[in-house]
């Protein structure tokens, strides 16, 4: 039944092939040849189908998992150096009408407040976070068709595109709300979003079922075929992801994987992003029952599978894990991270109606500043930039720019541009020293001379006061 151009989730979604595929992934596991040449097709950087990925995730040869990591590494420098893009999420409101058993915005929970930011508070939630120097937002919000229309959406979208605090602004807004209709995405497409993100939560239809209980979440097919509809609709930067947990792993990988090449092979350029939240303690939630849970390390070989199958996807990795856990991912193949994130409805602009409003409990709860100078301590690069968004680069546009290399003479400079304003603007003494530093030394790595010459200019016309400069 499998047919990776179908239109059909449970064709292009089939359970038999990811059955399948893990069988052929144990069968291999210690299968030493085949591995060797796999981990030779994934040194190319072109990717691997989802059946050799399986067996690279299933390996149980000790030495060959460190090169598995290693090699993660490489493709991840290779396509993105060692920039690492910055965000926030924003949520607008809990309202949903969804019954999930691990979300604690499910219909069924009666003791959580619930709250929706009116276009006043979106305003101030926006200057908050601009404030503390971020440029790119990722709105949440429950799926609830009375209190969260569309058109509420598209509204809390200008506000936040309008609001504007001292050198302050947003210049991407990303979007993670539910599963909607092709005429809905066309409408967040005109509004200028940056990524469509939607979670699969799970892609075992069986369990998703279970985990599912009613709204129209519960539908399977509505959901997983939702990412055809927005690019259908024009949108074509979207986000994957899976709640790891809530399944085993190892069917999630494949699907995620198995995902992003339908999208390939019927729209011409797969995932722009693919997240991997772990299931994390909240309100009304027993995440007890959810018995699909990996260690840490079986964790970060996950993450070094997805880069080695997919090398030109950003790879997100949020608050939900600790410093510790975040540097270890961001050494085998995480490419984004949020910072000084808050998971309540209005919590960063201090309001009191924000409390126990959280979606989950966060573990690295320090500020962007500590996050940014943790990064530039450890070699990083934190990047705030947006341009390919605003100057047409998403979708196949993008791919290519990645794939051929030339990534490295546009984004490395944005990133170094936009850490610089973020030092001037709002970073302290320490931080701005540390971070002048590595723009000095980062800088003359520009690979291309003529792009050398240009970033030079424009870094000191950041500091004369110019902002917003862009490749």
């Amino acid at each position: 039944m499998y047919n990776i151009k179908s239109t059909k989730s449970s064709e292009f979604m089939d359970n038999e092939e990811i059955e399948a595929t893990l069988r052929y992934a144990e069968e291999n596991r210690e299968n030493r040849a085949l591995i060797r040449r796999i981990l030779e097709k994934a040194g190319e950087a072109k990717g691997l189908p989802h059946r050799e990925a399986a067996v690279l995730l299933a390996c149980a040869d000790e030495e060959l998992n460190r090169e598995i990591l290693a090699l993660a590494r490489r493709l991840k420098e290779a396509f993105y150096g060692s920039r690492v893009v910055m965000f926030a999420p924003l949520y607008l409101s809990n309202y949903c009408v969804n019954g999930c058993a691990y979300c604690p915005y499910h219909v069924g929970n009666k003791r959580i407040p619930r709250k929706k930011l009116t276009q006043e508070e979106i305003a101030a939630e926006a200057e908050a976070l601009q404030d503390m120097g971020h440029k790119r937002l990722a709105l949440e919000a429950g799926e609830d068709p009375v209190n969260n229309p569309i058109d509420y959406i598209l509204d809390s979208i200008r506000t936040i595109y309008s609001a504007r605090h001292k050198n302050g602004a947003i210049r991407r807004a990303n979007v993670n709300i539910a599963a909607t209709t092709e005429e809905n995405y066309a409408k967040l497409r005109n509004a200028g979003i940056g990524t469509y993100i939607l979670f699969q939560e799970t892609y075992n239809r069986e369990n998703y079922e279970k985990l599912h209980l009613s709204g129209p979440k519960s539908g399977y097919a509505w959901h997983t075929e939702a990412m055809d509809r927005a690019m259908r609709a024009g949108v074509d930067d979207v986000g994957l992801g899976a709640l790891f947990g809530l399944s085993g792993y190892k069917y999630e990988f494949a699907g995620l994987l198995m995902h992003t090449e339908h999208l390939e092979a019927v729209f011409g350029v797969g995932a722009h992003t693919i997240s991997v939240p772990r299931v994390r303690p909240a309100d009304d939630v027993d995440s007890n029952r959810f018995q699909g849970g990996l260690s840490d390390e079986a964790f970060a070989k996950l993450v070094a599978c997805i880069r080695v199958a997919a090398p030109y996807a950003g790879i997100i990795i949020s608050t939900r894990e600790n410093e510790e856990t975040r540097a270890r991912l961001l050494s085998v193949g995480v490419s984004q991270i949020s910072g000084g994130s808050r998971t309540g409805v209005g919590s960063y602009a201090g309001g009191a109606g924000s409390k126990n409003t959280e979606q989950f409990e966060i573990s690295d709860d320090r500020s962007l500043e500590e996050v940014v100078a943790w990064l530039i301590d450890s070699g990083h690069i934190p990047s705030f930039c947006t341009a390919c968004y605003r100057e047409g680069r998403t979708g196949d546009r993008f791919m290519s720019l990645c794939k051929s290399g030339q990534i490295h003479n546009c984004c490395t400079p944005n990133a170094l541009l936009t850490l610089r304003e973020y030092l001037l603007d709002y970073a302290g003494p320490s931080v701005r020293a540390a971070g002048e530093a590595l723009i000095e030394s980062e800088a003359g790595k520009v690979p291309n001379l003529k792009a050398r010459e240009v970033l030079s200019k424009r870094l000191k016309e950041v500091s004369a006061g110019a902002r917003d400069l862009r490749f």
